[in-house]
């Protein structure tokens, strides 16, 4: 391994940012040349994306995070298409940062989060399988000294179709590692795939079923220790001083140690003894400023930012708005509100690492591996090639373990650093977890929409006022931005893969940052959940008062946009919008771009006694551009209405004296499975230039077209989540 230079966590962001937009495949550990580089089991690789076993297994590398989503096996799917690979035989291998630095990020990006693990990544992945495909190929055709045009592969054979020869993969995989990789590498229309775009059986179902898939939690050492640790209770509090002396002598302690400013943590010999402990253990604690900051006092900043003189700009069309809407026929406003929400994954956070003055490596779920890979630098002190992280299953992610912060993983380095030579597993207790998330942001939303004497929609102002997450987590960005956060405009911003759908001839869309002390984060869908509630929801006010149905209304604003009005009407015609709903059934609907595909749902629901809801069924519509596993998107849409009908019913994190008052899933609750409604989805691909994400663009549309429908049944606008605020009940 060559050895590389010590830097910092900044610098290796920078220039892993900088080396991202030129990856090369098959970039190679010297010596160059006719050496092979071989995987860990000694098979040659062919180019970084695959190695062969003599076999004819195929081992396929993959270095985004698997949580549940399916992106390890579609990423596999889009390899063995064009490798030509016998499916039956693939594998997965997980090459490390550390061993992606050593080669110049030979596989690019790690991260998995803003629904990008295959549409970032489909291009190079989808090369690397071809240019295999083309090496093994040739090498067959030197040793038959034939033209590789003459040669077809299929299901990892080789064929030379004059003569009817035939050949492995593994027979001539040697020989094809030690060929030079070719520079033109054409790709398969997707309309040939015969692997990609099949509804093929996920590659980590039997190990999770059999019990044997191996979680952050679950990992074991010999000589391992455990951690369990407690950091400040209000966000940006420190430690003032806490008595070891009164656990030290408890079941299974070994140390009671500091971690950073504002944590203690008690290592021991299990897990429980290590929380038991801590528990116990007496600690002084410096709340600082914040010890007095209340949700009402959170609310009441951001209400002061809806009719704020200044604010961000991140979508303005035709004159001026304030006439505009002036001079309407009929004006309509309303003001939405949007709370704080953990993630809540069921592993809660956690890692194991090893530190020693010259070695340092974590072992751990994390969404992006080089994140992880620059926390672990940075805290453990140690050169870049002396650090390694090694990924695991994600037991849930959905954003909380990205790369930022990275908290867990900072901690687990500063306790191990105190028991060099020793593995240390920490592990955060669920009640640590809910106080230390990084929360869904919280926000409200002014609205004001003009209407013609016809009803029609002229001029619509929607001023945010709220959290921004990019100004905790990288305001080099927000500096970029001249202090605006392009993130908080998603699903109404100006342009790209969060553009409005809707045209309307006077518009303005601004934010008024206010920024609590409380943590914000990247949850799942991010800003689209708010403001898909804020603005659907809004469009059927306006349509009320304008005496439209809703999905006329939206009809005539989509004129420009004919994709998001393809699944607008794919669910209107599914539900059956145009007939009558079945007695004390009631309709809504939403529709938002996100992530670059088109999305949109109907739903039906009933209520009884006013407060109770049944959610019957939710119709599903999702351009993505293209679909990989067609199977597994339709298990992300239905499992995204999970998150997201959870979110609108039942989750809400508060603040009292400074911190989160929710401590467990007693009073965080979840939608249970007898509460989830028929969900049915319409895939509908169109191809083109640009592919769309999955996994978290859909969870916006099921609140609000709820909301919508229970608008309907009831009579009643509700404009706050969560419903069990206001009394409603999911049954």
């Amino acid at each position: 391994m060559t050895a590389i230079p010590k830097f910092t966590r900044r610098s290796f962001l920078i220039s892993s940012a900088a080396l991202g937009g030129g990856l090369a495949l098959g970039l190679r550990l010297p010596p160059f040349g006719p050496a092979v580089v071989r995987a860990a089991d000694g098979s040659p690789e062919i180019t970084v994306w695959v190695a062969i076993r003599p076999d004819n297994t195929t081992l396929i590398r993959a270095v985004r995070a698997e949580m549940g989503q399916g992106t390890i096996t579609g990423l596999a799917q889009l390899i063995a298409e064009e490798l030509d690979c016998d499916w039956s035989k693939v594998e997965i291998e997980y090459p490390t940062p550390g061993q992606s630095v050593a080669r110049k990020r030979a596989w690019g990006e790690f991260s998995t989060g803003g629904s990008r693990g295959i549409r970032q990544s489909n291009e190079y992945v989808r090369k690397g399988g071809a240019a295999a495909r083309m090496m093994l190929v040739q090498a067959a055709a030197n040793e038959w000294k034939v033209s590789p045009s003459e040669c077809t592969a299929s299901n990892s054979v080789i064929t030379h179709k004059a003569s009817g020869r035939k050949t492995t993969y593994g027979k001539v995989a040697e020989a094809a590692a030690r060929l030079d990789q070719p520079k033109d590498v054409p790709l398969k229309d997707p309309k040939t795939w015969k692997i990609a775009g099949k509804p093929l059986k996920r590659l980590d179902t039997a190990k999770k079923v059999n019990g044997t898939m191996e979680y952050g939690m679950d990992l074991k050492m010999p000589g391992m220790l455990n951690a369990a640790v407690k950091d400040c209770p209000v966000f940006g509090g420190k430690v003032k001083s806490f008595d070891a002396a009164r656990i030290s002598g408890m079941r299974g302690v070994k140390k009671v140690v500091q971690v950073g400013d504002s944590g203690v943590a008690v290592i021991a010999d299990t897990w429980w003894n290590a929380k038991t402990a801590l528990e116990q253990l007496p600690v002084v604690w410096d709340e600082g400023p914040n010890a007095k900051v209340s949700s009402a006092d959170i609310a009441e900043v951001l209400k002061e930012g809806l009719d704020a003189e200044q604010a961000f700009v991140g979508n303005k069309a035709g004159g001026d708005v304030k006439a505009a809407l002036a001079g309407a026929a009929k004006k309509v406003e309303a003001v939405y509100s949007y709370p704080y929400q953990n993630h809540a994954c069921m592993e809660p956070m956690n890692a194991t690492v090893r530190w020693t003055a010259d070695r340092c490596e974590m072992w751990g779920p994390t969404q992006n591996g080089e994140g992880a890979f620059a926390q672990v630098l940075e805290a453990s002190g140690l050169p870049a090639d002396k650090v390694d992280v090694h990924n695991v299953m994600l037991g849930g992610g959905f954003g909380r373990r990205g790369t930022y912060p990275n908290d867990y993983v900072t901690q687990a380095v500063l306790i191990a650093k105190q028991m060099p030579g020793t593995p240390i597993k920490m592990i955060w207790s669920r009640e640590e977890d809910m106080a230390h998330g990084r929360y869904h942001p919280v926000m409200q939303c002014k609205l004001s929409g003009g209407l013609d004497a016809s009803g029609n929609l002229t001029g619509l102002h929607m001023r945010l006022s709220g959290q921004s997450i990019l100004a905790a987590v990288r305001p080099e960005v927000v500096q970029a931005q001249k202090g605006r956060d392009p993130l908080s405009f998603q699903g109404v911003f100006e342009s790209g893969e969060h553009s409005l759908t809707y045209t309307v001839p006077n518009l303005l869309v601004d934010h008024a940052m206010r920024n609590p002390h409380v943590p914000p984060g990247f949850w799942r869908g991010v800003n689209i959940n708010q403001n898909a509630v804020f603005i659907e929801s809004f469009m059927d006010e306006l349509a009320e008062a304008g005496g439209q149905d809703p999905l006329e209304f939206r009809r005539k604003l989509l004129g420009n946009s004919p994709r998001a009005l393809g699944v607008l009407n794919a669910v209107a015609q599914k539900i059956g919008w145009s007939k009558p709903a079945p007695a004390g059934v009631y309709r809504g609907l939403a529709q938002m771009k996100a992530f670059d595909s088109f999305v949109a749902a109907a739903c039906e629901i009933s209520v009884k006694d006013g407060n109770k809801v049944k959610v019957h069924r939710i119709v599903a519509a999702t351009d993505p551009g293209y679909a990989v596993n067609p199977a597994q998107i339709e298990r992300q849409v239905a499992g995204s209405f999970v998150y997201g009908l959870s979110a609108l019913f039942f989750q809400e994190c508060t603040v009292k004296d400074g911190r989160i008052e929710q401590t467990n899933f007693h009073n965080y609750n979840s939608m249970r499975i007898a509460q989830m409604p028929k969900v049915e989805t319409i895939l509908m691909p169109t191809g083109g230039p640009v592919w769309g994400g999955i996994g978290e663009p859909t969870i916006c549309v099921a609140a609000p077209a709820v909301l919508n429908a229970y608008a309907k049944a009831t009579g009643k606008r509700i404009r706050s989540v969560p419903l069990k605020n206001h009394g409603i009940e999911l049954v």
